[in-house]
């Protein structure tokens, strides 16, 4: 068997990172522009940064997006993990199947779908019992949970379903209760799935437009709404900063996911 040189693997990496990341950068560089003009560089400068922060729509916007994705993502973290839970170490029991499909099922909705029936829900149930009272922050993170937690059960039922349960059983032998055993032994177990589940809701949660367009009254928009509402007339380099911003808080997010990670791999390790 012929082997590919170590050059060819080098070259098509580089061409897929390229492909990857060279809009990110090419993004990043032209938030520090001086020029008007977004595809013309003018010289350096921080100016669209201190235009950035007095902006206060922008502000608010950013705001109740991180007020709706922090509080949505703890929201699917806990709905998600029962129902993965559920799924996992209930076994056979009747409405499985039923129950399995409702929770992924917004997996495969369209967006467009999912918004315009939440819409409709909330209309009927405030024609009904008076709540919600219109549209804003409440509606959107409800309906925000609603598909973050899908994502979140099926990350967390994949890790029970290779979780060691001998770990549990040895727990159980030794006059473990139901509940000490899920806080003190299963939990931290599962720790790293319910983080990354909790960094991918809030992630979907920043950047989802569509449903929220359904969900969100006057004077709650989320960041997303009003960026798209601002591209429409045109790309500024304001808005190249606001993207900068937005994607260093994402890598620090995930670094910081990233770190603790290995840090309670390597505490498993060390006291296996």
């Amino acid at each position: 068997m012929k082997r590919r040189k170590p050059g060819f693997l080098q070259l098509s990496s580089w061409l897929g990172f390229a492909f990857l990341y060279a809009p990110i950068i090419s993004l990043i560089v032209y938030s520090f522009n001086a020029s008007k003009l977004v595809t013309v560089w003018g010289g350096f400068s921080l100016k669209w940064y201190s235009a950035l922060l007095d902006n206060e729509q922008i502000i608010d916007a950013a705001i109740v997006s991180l007020k709706v994705a922090v509080i949505s993502a703890s929201l699917a973290v806990v709905l998600g993990t029962l129902a993965g839970f559920c799924l996992s170490r209930f076994g056979r029991f009747r409405g499985r199947m039923a129950l399995s499909g409702m929770i992924t099922a917004p997996l495969v909705m369209p967006e467009v779908i999912t918004g315009l029936s939440l819409l409709l829900l909330f209309v009927a149930l405030e024609g009904s019992f008076g709540w919600p009272a219109g549209r804003g922050i409440t509606t959107v993170i409800i309906a925000h949970v609603t598909f973050c937690m899908a994502y979140v059960a099926v990350v967390v039922q994949s890790r029970l379903a290779t979780l060691d349960e001998s770990l549990e059983e040895a727990a159980m032998d030794l006059g473990a209760k139901p509940w000490t055993l899920f806080f003190l032994v299963t939990l931290p177990l599962i720790s790293p799935a319910l983080i990354s589940g909790w960094l991918l809701s809030f992630t979907l949660s920043l950047d989802d437009l569509v449903i929220a367009s359904f969900v969100s009254g006057p004077g709650n928009s989320t960041l997303p709404m009003v960026i798209f509402s601002k591209v429409r007339l045109g790309v500024t380099p304001e808005i190249n900063a606001l993207a900068t911003l937005m994607i260093l808080v994402v890598a620090v997010s995930v670094l910081g996911a990233t770190w603790q990670l290995r840090r309670q791999s390597r505490s498993v390790r060390s006291n296996a």
